[in-house]
């Protein structure tokens, strides 16, 4: 079982060296035990310092009275604070040494060490933030772009728990009204009607799932495999894309013999963008690795940049790399656009879109990008102003409340009676609660704060 009542602390920078590091309390003790810690100029104690004000001051060894660093500390009092509990934050310098000293000398006083997750668990049990918000918080943290930080930000602010209560309160209405016909069968109430409700929360639950798809994609990003026979120009291609010589280019087939990952920001979306070894036949039993690990790369990827050389026929190696990447959303992109063409490459994968490029000029570039961002969304609008969930787990919750809602809609055209549909409504009102927190599991709580850092 959780509790509130003791005192925890951690370290909620990160480890290494910095300006400064914070180390930070939260707990009914969290002002005494840094109180036997903290001198200010003079040796003078804290005493009781004012609210959300920074004192100057150091933390010494009550023991040997030691100085243990030159620290400012900020003291909030409850409940004006992340937790809802009393808050000190003790601002000292970034080095490891000095911050776990401060650590365990606030543990030798009366703290616990806190687990992964707990002030933001803290803030949550408090009623400070609800599920969705605390799980916000991570995805804050994460963000690789503007668009994905925007996503975090308005699900952090609450707009997404809003929508989610909204659909809730009404699923909630109704299923008090088929209770009520539940609990009282002596007066044979038939179920009232309760389908343009329930109407209205299956549209609004495939709002939510749509935008869940586009969410994830700006939380999670898509890992996009360049692939490719050898020399077409797979290398060159992750260069002109990251703006900058990040793989190495030669004219010597075979030069990529490993995959290599970067991360690019198009349009908002964060493109995982791996270059691969070129595949192809050959005995070098290093060039293989590379080539199976090319082949992997290809099977895993949510989009596959396939190059081709149009300044050259294709050869047998071009269509068997084409193969591979027959089951994976494709666009085949044909490099070499500053030499002469050799061949139609409008034959080559019909079935996929073309985009014609010069990886050494630059030409045919912002084409490609777009081709991508149109590919990711399906030529959907990529940018909005309404909240997007974006979490795995709350689209799962949205899609089992939107499983329910609709076998509850079917009951109810059959006659299947007021118990069933109670069933059904009952799971989409549980559903939906686990987003916000209303109907989470202890497990479930546990699940998601351990993803979170220590001190976070």
């Amino acid at each position: 079982m959780y509790t509130l009542d003791d005192t925890i602390v951690a370290i909620s920078t990160p480890i290494g060296e910095g300006g400064i590091g914070i180390v930070r309390l939260s707990g009914p003790e969290a002002l005494p035990i840094a109180a036997r810690l903290f001198r200010r100029p003079g040796n003078q104690p804290l005493g009781e310092p004012e609210s959300h004000k920074l004192t100057y001051g150091h933390v010494l060894d009550p023991a040997s009275g030691r100085v243990v660093d030159e620290v400012l500390l900020a003291y909030m009092r409850a409940p004006h604070t992340y937790t809802r509990q009393d808050v000190v934050e003790i601002n000292a310098h970034g080095g490891i040494v000095p911050l776990r000293e401060i650590v365990a000398l606030c543990l030798k006083h009366g703290a616990r060490t806190a687990n992964e997750g707990e002030f933001t668990l803290r803030a949550f049990l408090s009623g400070r933030l609800d599920l969705a918000q605390a799980e916000a918080v991570l995805d804050v943290i994460r963000a690789r772009t503007e668009a994905s930080l925007r996503v975090a930000v308005d699900q952090l602010g609450g707009r997404l728990s809003a929508r989610v209560r909204e659909i809730r309160d009404g699923l909630v209405g109704a299923l008090a009204h088929v209770e009520a016909t539940i609990d009282f069968p002596e007066e044979d109430l038939p179920i009232p009607d309760i389908d343009p409700a329930l109407a209205q929360a299956e549209r609004q639950l495939r709002d939510l799932l749509q935008e869940a798809d586009r969410g994830m994609i700006y939380r999670q990003g898509i890992r996009t495999a360049i692939v490719g026979r050898p020399n077409v120009g797979k290398s060159s291609l992750l260069n002109a894309l990251l703006r900058m010589e990040r793989a190495i280019v030669t004219p010597i087939p075979g030069t990529t013999r490993d995959t290599l990952e970067e991360l690019v920001n198009l349009q908002g979306v964060p493109l995982v963008l791996v270059d691969t070894a070129g595949i192809n036949e050959t005995q070098d039993v290093i060039e293989q690795m590379g080539i199976e690990r090319s082949r992997r790369s290809a099977e895993r990827a949510d989009l596959v940049l396939l190059v081709v050389d149009g300044s050259e026929p294709p050869t047998l190696a071009d269509e068997q790399v084409s193969a591979l990447t027959a089951n994976r959303p494709t666009i085949v992109v044909v490099n070499k656009s500053d030499l002469p063409a050799a061949w139609d490459t409008s034959t080559f994968r019909p079935d996929a879109p073309h985009v014609s490029i010069s990886a050494l000029t630059g030409a045919g570039l912002p084409a490609l990008e777009g081709c991508i961002i149109e590919t990711v969304f399906s030529g959907g609008v990529t940018a909005s102003d309404q909240p997007v969930a974006s979490n795995p787990r709350h689209r799962d919750a949205f899609r089992r409340a939107l499983e329910h809602v609709a076998d509850a809609r079917r009951a109810l055209t059959q006659g299947l009676g007021a118990d069933l549909v109670a069933i059904d409504l009952t799971e989409a009102t549980n559903a939906l609660g686990q987003v916000t927190g209303e109907t989470a599991s202890e497990d479930l709580l546990d699940t998601i704060f351990s993803n979170f850092c220590i001190g976070k």
